[in-house]
């Protein structure tokens, strides 16, 4: 399994400012075209940049997506997207050129080297339950001279001089809006609160209709006919690079299995693209969702029964479905105290989560016989952070990059353009 730290990234970073630097002149002779758009994802041809960019195709906008790898273009290739690998001369270019840059993580989503003066569209790629950017102080770790202050000071200087450069970051409600300003350090204007195109899957069709899909989804990337057997995915976040705490031993896989086979049901393990450790569950009744067999959870999460998860942001977007939450973290208070969370953690999993595997599947197992109460939480909690619910968050978050396009070329002499 992939893994990835802050402090080994922020190290890379520090080594590539020369090229940063190249950049910096790249962009400042080469003229930025009036109507390009690029567009680029950490995870894939995915998650609220692929909504944005069905949206802005339909619109008449030209757009190019930046891929990773051979299987990036081969899935942009199936979905009609144009594209060109993001590391190449090409897609150096073709950031360099682009008036409008797409990303969902951060600037290496496309070329990170060209990004200076484009209209930068941050859509991230979910509510922040757990401290990010600036907020916390994992976004200043570095593995070169761990514990030096100026190479902490350095990083947040350049953290912050790297996010002016955002133009506009959706925001899925007010109280969502304050913590990306903050943690990004944007002022308000450039945070609107428009809903993140990501979660528009979740609120398009009937209920019916979009379970029907997402388990017939979830059954062509397993290969299995999954019938009416009742579904549960584990989804636990990232532990910078650490190991999940919470990999099951024996005893607790055969906890597990029993639990599974009482509801007739399959756990789908979902483990952070970018964490670490291994599952050795090999009940009939488990299987592997890793990134490597689908890029974005987010359409599939109306497939399922039950979410198991810990500090992710899949929790706020259940209640979209709606879909009951275990919330279960065996390092919540080291987690806390490392990472941070916004707010109290307890306001969102409740007073007692669940430490163990034991407690976690009791809990499962009542949600599993009765989700009453649990999907009705699911809903508060999905209420408090999401505004709109209609479907339609990637249509204004396209109109609001258009008015500020707009805004920018009547209020101030524009920066040379070609056509």
């Amino acid at each position: 399994m992939a893994s990835f730290s802050f402090g080994a990234g922020n190290a890379r970073k520090l080594r590539r400012i020369p090229l940063y630097l190249a950049g910096r002149l790249l962009t400042a002779v080469v003229p930025r075209s009036r109507d390009r758009w690029v567009f680029g994802c950490a995870i894939g041809v995915a998650d609220g940049a692929l909504a944005l960019w069905r949206v802005a195709d339909a619109a008449g906008e030209r757009t190019m997506w930046l891929v990773a790898d051979e299987g990036q273009m081969q899935e942009a290739e199936r979905l009609g997207i144009p594209s060109l690998r993001r590391d190449s001369l090409r897609g150096l270019w073709a950031t360099a050129r682009a008036r409008v840059v797409v990303v969902t993580h951060g600037f290496g989503d496309v070329n990170r080297y060209a990004v200076a003066g484009a209209f930068v569209v941050q859509l991230w790629h979910g509510i922040p339950l757990k401290r990010i950017g600036l907020d916390s102080p994992e976004t200043t770790r570095s593995a070169l001279l761990p514990g030096s202050r100026a190479v902490t000071r350095l990083l947040a200087v350049l953290y912050r001089r790297t996010m002016r450069q955002i133009s506009l970051l959706p925001a899925a409600s007010h109280l969502v809006r304050g913590r990306l300003e903050s943690a990004f350090g944007l002022d308000d204007a450039r945070v609107p609160l428009t809903g993140e195109p990501r979660v528009d899957v979740l609120s398009r069709g009937t209920a019916d209709e979009r379970r029907s899909a997402a388990r017939d989804a979830l059954a062509a990337v397993t290969g299995n006919d999954l019938g009416a057997r009742r579904l549960v995915l584990y989804a636990p976040t990232w532990r910078d690079g650490d190991v999940d705490p919470a990999i099951p031993t024996t005893s607790d896989a055969d906890r597990i299995d029993a639990v599974l086979a009482h509801h007739d049901a399959v756990l789908f393990v979902r483990p952070h693209p970018l964490g670490a450790g291994e599952y050795r569950l090999t009940s009939e009744r488990v299987e592997m969702l890793g990134s490597d067999r689908v890029a974005d959870v987010t359409p599939l999460l109306p497939a399922f029964d039950a979410l198991v998860t810990d500090f992710s942001s899949l929790a706020f977007d259940a209640g979209l479905v709606p879909l009951p939450v275990v919330f279960f973290a065996p390092d919540v208070e080291a987690y806390i105290a490392r990472r941070g969370v916004y707010g109290r953690y307890r306001d969102v999993a409740g007073d007692e989560v669940p430490r163990t595997w034991e407690a976690a599947l009791a809990r499962l197992d009542g949600i599993l016989d009765d989700p009453t109460d649990a999907v009705e939480a699911s809903r508060r909690l999905s209420a408090s952070v999401h505004a709109h619910h209609d479907g339609r968050n990637a249509e204004r978050v396209h109109r609001a990059i258009r008015a500020r396009l707009t805004a920018r070329r009547f209020a101030a002499p524009p920066r040379r353009t070609t056509p």
